[in-house]
């Protein structure tokens, strides 16, 4: 599940939280960019991820001219990729004091707001922006969201394919599998599992996915109690088709990223659990102390369009890139997926004549097996292993549909499967070790 459409909504995304996981936006370039701060410099840096020398570079445009909306802009995306959330609400502010309609600014600053669990700073954006749902949606999460009780949960995976599994309890009710991927944003459940859990919904919509007519709501989750950790007051989705019948039966549900971003997570691939932590300064500490005795440098890490994660990795001999990073999810036997251009620039081994009809966000797509030499990220490597290339990939997926800037590709379930994974959110920082975690 490879490709990216370009009909992608941001309702796509919320609907394979509630029913299935497809893959990532990640495209690339391989070029490099230059320095220089005018407009058409700093996209190009911001395009080939170097986002410190962007954010620069956008502000010595603001500095010459404090009315350009685009560089305003820009650099609060930078600050948000990187959850500084001051730096985004200060550019992000200041673009849209610029133009009040610009919908754009209104979903970054959106997104800026509920990533910080403002929900009700970021109803007014959502309108603006025309997601109407977001906005009814965030409304009505009244009091302080996603309250933390517990210091940690570790919970071991049912099954590990041909997608990870765990077991949670909805509003103190029975134990329910669900299954997880970081490149959907809420927490998701199936009719069935949403109605046993007593959820009403707030806002519905009618949609599509697969060529099915389904119906898509937003509602409120009181408890969501995982091992040791138990979060209250949280956004919830669910799906049902026109009957009111589950869409899928694959599990009762699928835990997004926004619930992994509240917590100090930690996908122990090697040690088939899933532990989440209370974001502590000592928990975040140890973590560091444990990366730093082991001789393991921290990787950086960004999210974009309010879900997606990416760090820095390699495909054979590229040098260092932007690439997305999806843990969870259904990936197949594939330790990694790019897109037709790269996997043709890079000379990397491509089996054209065994094509592969899958989908991606819901529509269909086909891809072909290929075999780099090598993959990194960090110090994990992988040589001459099943990846696959999707030639209608694009290179690079601007804003409303993508983040606007190049990757030459994402790695997925099964080239973690080796190691554990901690992401801490609030660094920004991803930490992979060989082997279970401690």
């Amino acid at each position: 599940m490879l490709a990216v459409d370009g009909e992608w909504k941001r309702r796509s995304v919320l609907r394979g939280a509630a029913v299935v996981a497809g893959a990532a936006a990640t495209a690339p370039l391989l070029g490099k960019a230059a320095a220089r701060a005018d407009d058409a410099d700093a996209d190009a840096l911001f395009k080939a991820g170097k986002f410190e020398e962007a954010g620069r570079a956008y502000e010595e445009i603001l500095k010459k001219d404090p009315t350009n909306l685009r560089a305003a802009r820009q650099r609060g995306h930078v600050g948000l990729l990187g959850n500084k959330f001051p730096d985004a609400e200060k550019y992000l502010t200041m673009a849209l004091r610029l133009a009040p309609d610009d919908k754009q600014t209104n979903s970054l600053l959106g997104d800026c707001y509920i990533r910080q669990d403002k929900f009700a700073l970021s109803v007014p954006c959502w309108r603006a922006a025309g997601e109407e749902g977001y906005a009814q949606w965030f409304a009505a999460v009244r009091g302080e969201a996603y309250q933390i009780h517990g210091d940690i949960g570790r919970v071991a995976w049912k099954q590990t394919d041909p997608f990870p599994l765990v077991e949670a309890s909805l509003n103190g009710g029975p134990a329910k599998s669900l299954s997880f991927y970081t490149g959907a944003p809420s927490l998701g459940l199936t009719a069935s599992a949403a109605k046993e859990a007593g959820l009403k919904p707030v806002y519905q919509e009618e949609t599509e996915f697969e060529g099915t007519k389904i119906w898509v709501y937003y509602g409120v989750l009181d408890s969501f109690k995982l091992g040791g950790i138990e979060l209250r007051n949280l956004p919830v989705g669910w799906s049902a088709t026109e009957s009111g019948a589950d869409v899928s039966s694959d599990s009762d549900g699928l835990i997004g990223t926004w619930v992994f971003y509240h917590l100090l997570t930690t996908f122990d691939y090697a040690g088939r659990s899933l532990i989440l932590r209370r974001p502590t300064p000592g928990t975040i500490g140890k973590v560091r102390a444990d990366a730093a005795r082991a001789g393991t440098k921290a990787l950086p890490l960004w999210m974009s369009r309010d879900h997606d994660v990416s760090s820095i990795g390699s495909i054979a001999g590229s040098g260092e890139r932007v690439m997305g990073v999806n843990f969870g999810g259904t990936s197949g036997e594939a330790a990694l997926g790019m897109p037709g251009e790269v996997s043709k620039q890079l000379g990397i081994r491509t089996d054209d004549e065994r094509p592969i009809e899958t989908f991606a966000h819901s529509h269909p797509t086909t891809t072909y097996p290929c075999y780099p030499k090598q993959i990194r990220l960090g110090t994990a490597v992988a040589e001459n292993v099943y990846c696959e290339t999707d030639p209608e990939m694009p290179v690079n997926v601007p804003w409303p549909y993508g983040p606007g800037y190049d990757a030459i590709g994402h790695f997925s379930h099964c080239f973690f499967k080796p190691y554990n994974i901690t992401l801490d959110f609030t660094g920004m920082n991803l930490y992979l070790a060989h082997g279970k975690a401690g």
